[in-house]
C-alpha cells in the first residue's frame, strides 16, 4: 500500500456524493493495512464511500536518514517531533485534500465522544495527525484545528486512536453502516446506554429471553427497551444521567 495512494492501492473510481474522506499523517501507514481492507470500513472503501489517504512522514524528514524529531530544549527524556517536518506531511496531505479538518491525536486533547463523531460525520474532509515518540514541538498545535484523546492514557502513537475515531465517524455518514437506523438505536447516540438485545435460542442455562420481545408487540417492545436502556444507564453511568433521566428511572 503506497503512501500516496488511496486504501487499497487501487485504481481512483468515481466517488459517490456522499464519499467521506479522511487523510492520516503517520510514521506507520503499514499499520492500517488490515483496517481499511476489512468490515464496515474495507466494505466502505471498496464502494466508493470512504477515501483514506496517507503521507509518510518520514518523507520529509531531514538529512540522509530522513530524521523527524530532535531532543527537547530544555532537556529531558525521548525525543520530540520536529514542527519544521510536521508542518510539511500537514500542508502536503492538505494540498491533495478540500480544505480539511486537522485534527491532532494527543493525550492532551478534548475526550472523544459520541457527540464528536456526530459533529465530525458531518463536515467535509477530515486530517488526523498521528504522533509518536515524547510527542510534538508546541508549535505543532498551531497548524491544526483541534485536539482530540481517545482518553485518559497514553499510547506509543496516534494510530489506534485515528482508527478508533474513523471508524466511529464513518459508521454515522450515509451509505456506510447500512441500516441507518442501526445507529440511532446504539449506546451513546441519545446520550444514553442501548438497551439489552437478545436471539436465539430463547432459553439458554435457565436464562429466558424476555417475554415482552417475543410478544410482537411492537409498542410495548420500544416502551420496554427505553425503560431498560434508561435503568442500564444509571447503574452503568450514572455520569450521563442528568437529574431529569435519574427521577424517570428511579
Amino acid at each position: 500500500m503506497s503512501e500516496h495512494d488511496s486504501a487499497l492501492g487501487e485504481s481512483p473510481k468515481a466517488e459517490p456524493e456522499s464519499t467521506l474522506r479522511i487523510g492520516i499523517v503517520t510514521l506507520f501507514p503499514e499499520l492500517f493495512g488490515s483496517f481499511v481492507e476489512t468490515s464496515m470500513v474495507g466494505r466502505a472503501v471498496k464502494s466508493g464511500n470512504l477515501d483514506v489517504l496517507f503521507e509518510q512522514l518520514r518523507e520529509h524528514g531531514l538529512g540522509v536518514h530522513k530524521s523527524v524529531d530532535d531532543t527537547p530544549y530544555g532537556g529531558g527524556p525521548g525525543m520530540v517531533l520536529r514542527v519544521d517536518t510536521m508542518t510539511s506531511a500537514i500542508e502536503a496531505l492538505s494540498a491533495r485534500m478540500d480544505s480539511p479538518r486537522k485534527i491532532l491525536l494527543s493525550p492532551q486533547g478534548k475526550r472523544f465522544e459520541q457527540a464528536d463523531a456526530r459533529r465530525l460525520s458531518a463536515m467535509g474532509d477530515l486530517l488526523f495527525i498521528c504522533g509518536r515518540y515524547e510527542g510534538f514541538d508546541e508549535r505543532v498545535r498551531g497548524a491544526v484545528d483541534e485536539e482530540l484523546s481517545l482518553g485518559d492514557f497514553v499510547m506509543t502513537g496516534g494510530e489506534v486512536a485515528a482508527m478508533a475515531m474513523i471508524e466511529a465517524i464513518a459508521r454515522l455518514r450515509p451509505a456506510v453502516l447500512g441500516n441507518a437506523k442501526s445507529a440511532d438505536d446504539e449506546s451513546f447516540s441519545a446520550g444514553a446506554l442501548e438497551y439489552p438485545q437478545y436471539t436465539r435460542p430463547v432459553e439458554f442455562r435457565g436464562v429466558m429471553v424476555p417475554d415482552i420481545l417475543r410478544s410482537g408487540d411492537h409498542g410495548k417492545i420500544d416502551l420496554w427497551r427505553k425503560n431498560a436502556s434508561a435503568v442500564r444507564t444509571a447503574e452503568r453511568r450514572p455520569d450521563l444521567c442528568d437529574g431529569e433521566k435519574t427521577n424517570e428511572t428511579s
